[in-house]
């Protein structure tokens, strides 16, 4: 059992490191939304779409846009915070369970 609580622990890493990642990247989007950035550059684009598909569904779903300020980021940094705390901290202590 002990290789399940590994794998569990490991996996739970890896997913902390994606969710920290993606949070930077979606605050690096939302930085970028403040100025006029040139569409054609390459980390432009490439911040455009890692983020556009979430984004989108996130804001399809709910009232995002409150007097021209989209908090469509924000509310995908508070479910990365969430899922962080939740998800990542509940498969660590499962692993650690398992040991």
């Amino acid at each position: 059992m002990f290789v399940f609580g590994n794998f569990l622990a490991g996996l739970a890493q890896v997913l902390d490191l994606a969710l920290n990642l993606y949070f930077w990247v979606i605050l690096a989007r939302a930085v970028l939304s403040w100025v006029n950035p040139d569409p054609y550059n390459p980390i432009v684009r490439f911040l455009h779409r890692a983020t556009d598909p979430v984004l989108y569904w996130v804001r399809r779903r709910l009232p995002t846009t409150f007097g021209g300020i989209d908090l469509a980021p924000m509310v995908v940094i508070v479910v990365i915070f969430f899922l962080r705390s939740f998800l990542v901290r509940s498969l660590l202590d499962l692993a650690a369970r398992l040991h």
